[in-house]
This record gives C-alpha cells, structure tokens and sequence, in this order.
C-alpha cells in the first residue's frame, strides 16, 4: 500500500543524534531541496486533560484561568506523546506575567534535552532581545550563540491576557507568530539541530510560569512559508572550519592538573592524553556549538578544542576568537589568555553573547604548532569560534 506524503511524515523515526552544521566554505544556512508546497491537515487539538502529554516539569496542572481552561506550567517543559512528525505547525494561546521568564513553543522533540525552542523575554518587552529561537543541545540551550535580528525579533508584550502563537516549520526554516496571523514577526532562514522528525510541546523555563490553551498541531509535507531569507551575512574569512573536542571534565581540573603557575602556567600532558578527542565542523561563520557533543553532567563543565597550524616559517599570526562562557588559551602547552565572559560578570545586562571580541599574536614556530582552549559553561550556550588574519604559510594539519 502506498502511503500518502502527509502520513509518511507522521510516521518517521525519530533519530537520536543531531544532523552536523555544514563544513566551514559553505555559504548561508543549511537548506532542503525546495519541494511542491502542500496543504497542512487538519488542526488536531490535544487538550491539556486528555492524558497525551508528557510532563517534564517542576509543577504543572490542569486549571480555569481567564475564563477557560488551561495548563499551569513551571520550570520544564510539556510535549505530546505518540506525536513524531518534520513539517507542519503547532499553535496554542499563552498568558503569562511581566516577571522574568523563558515561556514559548518546542518541536522536533526528540527527549527532554534535545528540540528547536522559540520563546518570549517578557520582562525584555519592546527590546531588540524581547524573544529567541535557539536549538537546544543535551540541555543546553544556546541563546549566547545565537543572538541579533536572525534569532530574535523585538516585541511589545501583553501581560496577564491571552496571547496567540504559531510556528510554522518546513525543512530547515520556520514562521514564528505572535497574535497576528497573517505576518510572522520572525523567519528562522537556519534551524540549527537538522531536519528530523519530533514531537511538539510547549515550554516554560526558569523563573516565571505561564499558562496555555487552545494547543493544536498540524502535520504537512512542505508547508507554505511567508518568510523570506534576507542577504546572507558574509562569512568571515579564515576561520578554522572544524576542532577536535575532548569528552568534558570538571573546571577545577586545570588548575589541580597544572599546579599553582600563574599567568604562562603549562597545559598538563596527563589531562590532555587522558581525553576522548571528537571532530566537530564549525558553521560558516567559524561558530562551534559545542553542545552538539555532549551536555553538563555530574561537574563536568569544561572541554578541550584542539587545532595544530603547520607553519612554513617562524611568524607571528593574528588570531581572532570568542567563546562562551570562559576559556583559557594555549599554544604549544603554554598559557596566552585567560577570559570570563559569563553572563552579568561585568554588569547586570551583560550576556556574553560569542563574537570575535578577543585577539592573539600568536608566536608560530615552524612546523607544527598546538593551539588547545579550555572551555568552560555555565548557562546560555557552550561554544566556541576562531580565525586567523590570513592562512599566508599556515597548513591545518588533520587530526583524525
């Protein structure tokens, strides 16, 4: 029997690992084949008493709130079971109040760690950061790397009334809308966790609750989309398109492996070769999420990149980069740099967002040169992004 398109989609598996972002050379966001565009089913309402839902949540319940009822949802998230498709939509109504929160829409769930999230600052209300779309990685959601006008749109928020949302998903893009149902007031030209079937739900985060009703989804094979992508950004030359990243390990292991030293303290040999080394590709812009390996577990907080220049020469090259949230750099075994970018560690709107905000003159030796940084997380994105001022001289030596 042959399948329709709309029932395919429903019924594929779920995959348990993230799709790679494309080599470093590419150009703009990853992008599926452009497919005829098909009507969505029809809505299929899942009542938040119907016994579908899955709760991964501190508190939630079933309870009248402004007049009908609703989900009462705190610190975690809710996703419909039996539900496993890749395009279509879900749409839902959310109220919540002016206090700091996180409260928003996930989909292609793949377990309680791993999803595409957009949610609502409402305490950011009328700001540049009033909303975000960020992937999220074993845990770890990644707000820090994915900041600006691609991932966030600037919003006037309602407080304690109903507000209407949608998203709308097709391959590796999405509509985002907020009570008018006609313009989205956000396109996703580049989802970042791949193109996989999930279930769908609804998030609230940290610090303040929020309530839904009204939650519905459609299933589609290629959904129409009203967004458009805008000019591509053009992606910085030079950048260094792939790390080998280490297993993770608590942060107080440098300085207990190292010792007391100070300032050119040495990289220990010992930490290094007890490491479990896997490739990573950076996404054209040179950023690397490192959470697409591994998430934060029992401490361990921390991870090696590790690069090796082949330098033609003795010279000294500009080395640019940025991470999230600290990082100690070092060449050849020896410490060069050591910052903290946590979020409010400088002043309370402080987010260390990643950007090429630190530079290094690198000593080259001739031959071949080790460039290793320890990254430490906290919260909002684990990442890491490099380039060099040119490759005049300079070999990437492949390390598997």
């Amino acid at each position: 029997m042959i399948l329709p398109a709309i029932l395919l989609a429903a019924l594929l598996p779920v995959t348990s690992a993230a799709t790679a972002p494309p080599e470093s050379g590419s150009e703009g966001p990853t992008m599926t084949p452009t497919l005829p565009i098909t009507p969505p089913g029809p809505a299929q309402p899942v009542p938040f008493d119907s016994g579908r839902w899955r709760w991964s949540a501190g508190t939630h319940r079933v309870e009248s709130y402004l007049g009908r009822q609703s989900l009462y949802l705190e610190h975690g998230i809710a996703s419909v079971a039996g539900v496993n498709f890749i395009n279509g939509s879900i749409e839902f109504d959310m109220a919540f109040s002016a206090d700091r929160g996180f409260m928003g829409a996930i989909w292609r769930v793949q377990d309680t760690k791993d999803y595409e999230e957009f949610y609502l600052r409402p305490h950011q209300s009328g700001n540049p950061d009033a909303s975000q779309y960020t992937p999220v990685f074993h845990g770890i959601e990644g707000w820090q790397l994915y900041h600006g006008e691609r991932y966030s749109v600037p919003l006037v928020h309602r407080f304690n009334e109903w507000t209407h949302v949608k998203v709308v998903f097709s391959g590796a893009q999405a509509d985002i809308y907020i009570d008018d149902m006609e313009n989205p007031v956000l396109f996703v030209d580049g989802l970042k966790r791949g193109v996989e079937a999930g279930s769908i739900g609804v998030n609230a985060g940290d610090f303040a609750p929020a309530h839904f009703s009204n939650f519905s989804f459609t299933v589609a094979d290629s959904p129409a989309l009203k967004g458009k992508a805008g000019r591509p950004a053009p992606a910085p030359a030079f950048t260094l398109p792939s790390w080998a990243v280490s297993d993770a390990f608590p942060e107080s292991a440098l300085d207990a492996a190292a010792g007391k030293g100070e300032g050119t303290e040495p990289l220990a040999r010992g930490l290094v070769a007890a490491r479990r080394w896997t490739r990573l590709a950076a996404e054209p812009s040179g950023l690397t999420d490192l959470a697409r390996v591994q998430g934060l577990d029992a401490g361990n907080n921390t991870v090696l990149v590790k690069a090796v220049l082949v330098s033609s020469r003795e010279q000294v090259k500009r080395f640019d980069f940025g991470f999230c949230d600290r990082v100690r750099v070092y060449l050849n075994g020896r410490l060069l740099f050591r910052g903290d970018d946590t979020p409010r560690s400088r002043d309370y709107r402080f987010l260390g967002s990643i950007g090429y905000f630190d530079a290094l003159y690198l000593p080259l030796a001739q031959g071949e040169n080790e460039i290793v940084m320890a990254i430490s997380e906290d919260v909002g994105g684990w990442g890491v992004q490099a380039k060099l001022e040119d490759f005049s001289g300079i070999r990437l030596k492949d390390l598997f």
